[in-house]
This record gives structure tokens, sequence and C-alpha cells, in this order.
């Protein structure tokens, strides 16, 4: 047989990233809801659909500083219907109207009082209308009197005022389970008079490196040593999905050490993140430890070789008592870091009971021609950038056994097929676009 066709037999017994994905998604479930006072609720996901209790404005109000009236009193001012937008008075413009000023009405104004013809109220922003009032002056039309006004343009009937239930009438659907509490979200439920909303809890997930090889950050590498860069960077890829993401360190290759961790890990974590351990070789001891069998028992974790690149290598299962969720991702940081996208993330937000659990994707024009390994799936780093007139271009960077540093410029991950092993440039390939802050 050639290379070639030794590849493609190797990766025809891999396991399909698609139907390893599916199998391990449908054992988790969303974390049960809790009631959470709004000041608590950012950054979580509403466990229920909301609906407004009450109209926002809840009153007829001033959406301006200036004079309340009755339109059909001051549609002579000025020039009749010259424009909706305020502008400086023009004390030239003929006809001003005069009004009496009968009062002044501050957003803290309870009593309502009404119009009567020929009158007019002074208005703060915010405060509520007259009765009978349909248009609010700006100051900037008129002489700005204080018993009597005179207004020298005249606005369009309803300018300047913001009526109830304008913006969100009660019982308007303000947003849906699975929908992220935004710090506008926020606001909306204030407005509406939403003090408590209903969400699942941010998952906290426990990140743990293992290796006797390995060393903590601040140093370089020495023969037989290797800085433990994962556990800080799935740490890091935990809380920007939201979860409560506590790093555990370095756990040695000693299985009853590896034991005593998860099984005091289970206690607080709602998921565990290994990394490293995850082949076949004689030191891979998570893979060792976690797929042994107990009194005959299934094993509690099963490792699979995923037809993914990088890293193929991946285990899922529970552990502990509380069977707890545990996702066995490799030891090299690009394909940590990979595994924690396709795998890691989407059971994150599935325990947080966001919708949708993947990342958005957009189709592109691949600017560089690139090659794939036959029968894998590839992540690859990318530059994602919008084209103008539409559309999206995306430039490759560095993958394969460079991935981590491809990553560190990467706003998005080109996604070759098992069945391509070439895509030329000007072809059109699937990009997932991270949402990261720049």
């Amino acid at each position: 047989m050639t290379a070639t066709a030794d590849a493609e037999a190797a990766a025809n017994e891999l396991t399909p990233l698609a139907d390893y994905l599916g199998s391990v998604l449908r054992r988790l479930r969303a974390l049960p809801p809790l009631d959470l006072d709004l000041t608590q609720a950012y950054g979580n996901v509403l466990a229920e659909d909301v609906v407004a209790p009450h109209a926002f404005p809840a009153f007829d109000q001033a959406a301006v500083d200036g004079y309340a009236a009755r339109w059909e009193d001051i549609s002579g001012a000025g020039r009749a219907g010259g424009g909706s937008s305020p502008g400086p008075a023009r004390l030239g413009d003929p006809r001003p109207v005069r009004l009496n000023v009968v009062g002044d009405l501050g957003a803290a104004s309870w009593r309502p009082v009404r119009l009567t013809p020929g009158a007019c109220f002074s208005v703060a922003a915010g405060a509520p209308l007259p009765l009978a009032a349909d248009v609010v002056v700006p100051v900037e039309w008129t002489d700005q009197g204080m018993a009597a006004v005179e207004i020298f343009r005249t606005p369009k009937r309803g300018y300047g005022l913001r009526r109830a239930g304008e913006e969100l009438p009660a019982g308007t659907l303000l947003a849906r389970a699975g929908s992220y509490i935004s710090p506008a979200l926020v606001a909306v439920f204030a407005a509406t008079g939403i003090g408590h909303v209903v969400v699942r809890p941010s998952p906290r997930v426990v990140i743990v490196a293992t290796g006797d090889e390995l060393v903590d950050v601040g140093r370089g590498s020495q023969p037989g040593q290797v800085v433990d860069i994962n556990s800080h960077a799935l740490t890091a890829a935990a809380a920007e999905v939201g979860a409560l993401a506590y790093r555990v360190g370095i756990c040695d290759d000693d299985p009853e050490g590896l034991r005593g961790l998860l099984e005091d890990q289970t206690l607080r974590a709602d998921l565990i993140i290994t990394t490293g351990g995850t082949g076949i070789g004689p030191g891979d001891m998570v893979r060792r430890v976690l797929s042994r069998r107990d009194g005959g028992r299934a094993s509690p974790v099963t490792f699979m070789e995923v037809a993914l690149y990088p890293g193929s290598a991946l285990g899922f299962g529970t552990v502990g008592a509380e069977e707890v969720p545990v996702v066995c991702l490799p030891g090299e940081p690009g394909a940590a870091l990979i595994g924690f996208e396709v795998l890691a993330r989407p059971a994150i937000q599935l325990l947080a009971g966001a919708e949708p659990v993947f990342r958005p994707s957009v189709r592109a024009h691949l600017l560089e021609t690139v090659s794939s390994p036959a029968g894998l799936r590839e992540f690859r780093p990318a530059h994602v950038a919008e084209r103008r007139g539409g559309g999206y271009t995306v430039q490759p960077l560095r993958g394969g056994p460079y991935t981590l540093s491809g990553l560190a410029e990467a706003n998005g991950l080109v996604v070759l097929g098992e069945r391509v092993t070439s895509a030329a440039a000007g072809s059109t390939v699937d990009v997932l676009l991270l949402d990261r802050r720049r």
C-alpha cells in the first residue's frame, strides 16, 4: 500500500467528529434553573421566556425640555410645518404665537393636570404630560418665557413626546429562553418592572493539566520539562464562554493522586476538563486510569480516536458519585484549544442552557490554497474579513503543528472536511467565527 492509502485506511477507522459530538451532547442536560435578583442576572442564560408585565414608558411623557401644548393652539406659529427637527430660535420668523405658562412639570410631578385653550406647561424631559397635550415645543423654538412664552416655529403634531407603551407595550416578549442576559437586556427588564428572572447558573468548570513533565509558568523549559500552557489557556477559554472557571493546576502521573483529585473536584464542578494523557502510549495516565472498568461495570470515561485535526484522541464520560461530566483533551496546546472549541465549548453552552450551542459560521472565499490531511476534519486558524459589497474573505494562518501561534492571531477557524485534501484559492469554505473582544 502507498503512504496515502495507509493514511486513508487509518482515517476510515476513526469516529466522524459529528457522530462523536452528537453522542456526547445527547448525554448532557442543562443545569437546573434558579431565581436571581436582576442585579445578579447579567451573563447568565434565561431558563424561560420573559414577558413585559408593564408598559414602557409607563405614562405619556415629555421627550425633550420645552413647553407642552395643544397643537391647534400653536399651529400658526412661524412657518407652519417648518420641520420636525429642532434648531435655533428664529426671531425673525413671522406670526409668533403667545401662550400663558400655567405651571411647571418635572420628572417627579405626579398630580394629573389638564391643558386649557391658550395655555401651556413648562416641562422637563421625562415629566408626565398634561391631559390634552399633543406636542412639546423645544425651548430652542421659543423666547423661553416664564409667565408667558412666545413660540416662533410649529413642530409637527406629536413631536417631543412619548406615549405610554410606545416602546414596549405590556405583554411584549422581551427575551426567549436560551438568551444571554446583556446589560441592555437588564435595562429592558428593569424598565418594564421586572426585579427577578429565572436563569440557568453559569457552569462551574474545573481545569486539570496532567503529566510528570509539566512545570508551572514563569520559567523556560529544560530537557524533560514542559511548561504548563494548557491549564491557563483552557481556564481563560472557559471563562470566555461564561463559565465560572477554576484552574487546579498540575497533576502528576500518579493513578491514585489523579483519582483523588478528580473525586475532590466533583464537589464543586459541573464539568471537569483534563488535558494530556489521552493517547495510547505507556505514559498516557489519564486514559489508563479513567477508562478502567470497575467490578465488571462499563468504563466511566470512553476514549476515542476522532476524525479531528489537530488532536484526534478525545475522552468523555463521568466521574464521582455525582457523575460529573468530564472532557479529556490532548496535551499538545494547539490540539487542546481546538478540542476545547469543538467539544468542551458546546458542552459548556449546553449546561448553561444557551442557544445555539455552536459558534456562528459563514461561507467565505479562500485567499490562499491550503492542504489538509485525508480523512480528518481540520480546524485551521484564519483571519476573516467582510468584503466591500457583501460576503467574506478568509486568510488561512499557521495550522497543524503551529496551530497555537495561529490561534493567537485568528478571528475564525476554517473548517476543511474529511474528504478535503486541498482547497484552492478562490474556493468557498466554511468558517467558524471566534467572537473574541478586540
